[in-house]
């Protein structure tokens, strides 16, 4: 600890720690509330680092870029990146607050102006991405044709973690075949053809933090951000509640209304589930097969 504390205040500028204790509620990494001293940014300054045993060179990278890729748009708010190595990545330190109607009101309407931005193609072509410690796999040519997006997030999105899931144990084998054949019909399920749009990639409710302090805003953590569907953005958001999840989503549609969304949410969580039953087992893989199930119609 003395030593990762030294080190976030070298890589800040910052004279010296003063202070660093562990901060709760992470699965994936190790955080940490650091509190520096001196240098460019004043006298006192508490920022957030996390840190992960083993991760995978760019993993750090990955994810700082996804939140500059968010805060360009200026269309949603993201904690400001400080520093990022291999090993270690620090952001400003935001303090949480309680989620208020105005505040889901807001997010609503901030999601829908990111999802109008355009994205170049699916995926993240040439640069590494991740969803929790997991790849996310891109194709090295561009997908960027609307109707190409079912035949895309199958083959990219579905199809690799149902073989982990498989490989590994955390999906049984008639609910694989369900997840296998929804691949084959998904471009009959996949609604109208949707353009590549800017989306946060991972975004369930543990990734919504909803800031306090004098103007309090919700921010978006932990991005996968690529360019993908909308729907899924949103469909994860409803997969483990979320506060407020009716006010974001009827404020959402106010800008940005989606003919027949509904129908399609079980479509749009199945990559998620499936991420969790790479990483936590069988109890997901049974979601995963109803899933499928529920988006073939029953």
């Amino acid at each position: 600890m003395p030593a990762l504390a030294d080190r976030v205040a070298e890589l800040t500028g910052a004279d010296e720690a003063t202070r660093a204790f562990p901060v709760e509620g992470g699965d994936i990494c190790d955080a940490w509330s650091i509190m520096l001293r001196g240098g460019p940014h004043g006298l006192h300054r508490k920022v957030f680092a996390k840190t992960r045993s083993g991760s995978p060179p760019g993993f750090f990278a990955a994810e700082a870029a996804g939140l500059t890729l968010l805060a360009v748009t200026g269309t949603v708010a993201v904690p400001d990146v400080l520093a990022v190595e291999d090993d270690v990545l620090v952001l400003e330190w935001l303090e949480p607050g309680e989620p208020t109607p105005d505040q889901a009101d807001r997010l609503g309407r901030e999601l829908a102006a990111l999802h109008n931005m355009s994205a170049l193609s699916y995926g993240t072509p040439g640069r590494a991405a991740y969803i929790g410690p997991l790849s996310l796999p891109s194709p090295s040519t561009p997908v960027t044709e609307p109707e190409q997006w079912p035949a895309f997030h199958a083959e990219y999105r579905l199809l690799p973690y149902l073989r982990q899931a498989v490989d590994g144990g955390g999906i049984e084998a008639s609910d694989a075949r369900d997840v296998e054949r929804l691949c084959e019909r998904i471009g009959d399920i996949a609604g109208p053809p949707q353009p590549p749009a800017l989306i946060h990639g991972d975004l369930w409710s543990g990734n919504v933090l909803w800031a306090g302090g004098d103007a309090p805003r919700p921010r978006l953590i932990d991005p996968a951000a690529q360019g993908g569907h909308p729907e899924t953005d949103l469909a994860f958001l409803q997969l483990f509640g979320c506060p407020h999840l009716s006010r974001i989503l009827a404020a959402y549609e106010e800008v940005r209304p989606i003919e027949g969304r509904a129908q399609r949410v079980p479509l749009h969580q199945l990559h998620h589930l499936l991420v969790h039953a790479v990483l936590f087992g069988p109890g997901y893989g049974a979601q995963c097969g109803a899933a499928a199930r529920e988006a073939l119609g029953g």
